[in-house]
């Protein structure tokens, strides 16, 4: 258990600080301060609706989906130094997901903000407290485990956004090119909920959990060190770190490591003492931006804690059971399966004509060579977005991407942006 006295020191210690990713809440300062152009509005909003279809791989019956989605951000200040932020998104769909529910509430994020002074700023409620600096795989979004309850898009960035935060103490203090951030999160319940109106904490405050994070600009690099600690489990690392290489290309490194038992051991709750040996989480890619604003991210996925080739071979061939904890334990914590994984995105904004954006995404298991793609094009007219997306995955029986029900599918989306 992590001592109910460290929550004390963690809250002096930091009383004077906070809020969760150092960059956002810089922006958030320069925003507040005298001198800002324009004060941005206090809330934004929007309504979805998807129709789509996907083919079965089982045995190839097409299966017809429909969804309507609302989702609403407040963000006010008010009696000078406090702030007020409430998050939540409805999604309504035919078929049910998977909790057997048609109607699924994530409340994102609740949480009052103080400002004590003008570096300083502290949150508490439910914050979703997101790190990392690569796209496909984020081995320091230590919080990430237990978010998601509704799934519209595989899109990393629609997973990150659209998920319930927990509920913590958030602080930080923040000086020129850098900040230093610190967080608690209580155990709050056990069980998870699979009630569509559930806030539920037993999903994201299971445990004890402490997270401080340190950031420096140092020489063109930008560093954040991590540290991290839950009830019960040993103490984890973590490094995010970008630098550019040139005028159009940034590199970028997203590291964890830390003893603890293997992913199979963790789903069949078996962690052999024996196991418990250091497993290390990496990251680290390329970002190239072209001059007609093409932007082409590559990346190369490892994690220690998932399985190798003969582990992910036995598996595949043994008992059904092991095997389908081990991938509900994996889509639920948000960790991949296997040892190593390739990452690939393109993004072409006003690409062909203005207001037109297309993205491609390449998912590719390095160990049992399965693979999925996805494929969206999205037109802006004012309030309005026009969106088509296409996936396909496929695979040897049981492999990464091969086990997906859904062997292609397509969707259109039309969003109404109410302010």
């Amino acid at each position: 258990m992590i001592p109910r006295s460290a929550f004390a020191v963690l809250a002096a210690l930091t009383f004077s600080a906070q809020a969760g990713d150092g960059e956002a809440d810089a922006l958030r300062l320069a925003d507040e301060a005298p001198d800002a152009v324009a004060p941005a509005r206090d809330w934004r909003g929007f309504a979805e609706l998807g129709l789509g279809a996907a083919r079965q791989r089982s045995d190839g019956s097409v299966r017809h989906d429909r969804r309507l989605s609302f989702d609403v951000r407040v963000d006010h200040a008010f009696a000078g130094e406090w702030r007020a932020v409430f998050a939540d998104r409805l999604d309504i769909g035919d078929p049910a997901q998977a909790g057997g529910d048609h109607a699924i509430n994530t409340v994102k994020e609740a949480y009052l903000g103080w400002r004590p002074a003008p570096e300083a700023l502290l949150d508490f409620g439910r914050i979703n407290a997101r790190y990392g600096v690569a796209t496909g795989y984020n081995p320091t979004d230590f919080f990430r485990a237990g978010a998601l309850r509704s799934i519209v898009s595989i899109d990393p960035a629609s997973l990150k956004e659209n998920r319930q935060g927990s509920v913590m103490l958030r602080s930080q203090w923040l000086w020129t090119g850098g900040s230093l951030t610190a967080l608690v999160s209580p155990d709050l319940e056990r069980r998870p909920s699979r009630d569509g109106f559930n806030l539920d904490l037993g999903a994201t405050n299971p445990r004890d959990r402490l997270l401080v994070a340190l950031s420096q600009e140092i020489g063109g690099l930008n560093p954040q060190f991590l540290l991290y600690r839950e009830a019960a489990a040993p103490t984890r690392f973590g490094l995010n770190l970008t630098g550019l290489l040139n005028d159009a290309t940034v590199a970028h490194v997203e590291w964890s490591g830390g003893r603890g038992a293997g992913q199979l051991e963790q789903a069949l709750g078996q962690p052999a003492r024996a196991s418990h040996g250091w497993r290390n989480r990496l990251a680290t890619g390329l970002t190239y931006t072209t001059a007609n604003k093409l932007s082409l991210t590559a990346e190369w996925h490892y994690n220690g804690g998932g399985l190798d080739d003969a582990g992910w071979e036995a598996l595949r061939r043994g008992p059904p059971l092991p095997y389908i904890r081990y991938r509900l334990w994996g889509r639920d914590a948000q960790e991949l399966p296997t040892r190593q994984a390739f990452f690939l995105r393109a993004m072409w904004q006003d690409a062909l004509i203005p207001h037109l954006d297309l993205t491609l995404m390449h998912n590719r298991d390095l160990v049992d060579a399965s693979r999925r793609t996805w494929l969206e094009a999205r037109y802006h007219a004012g309030a309005w977005d026009y969106a088509l997306q296409w996936q396909r995955s496929g695979g040897q029986k049981l492999s990464s991407y091969g086990v997906m029900p859904d062997s292609r599918s397509w969707q259109a989306l039309v969003r109404y942006y109410f302010n």
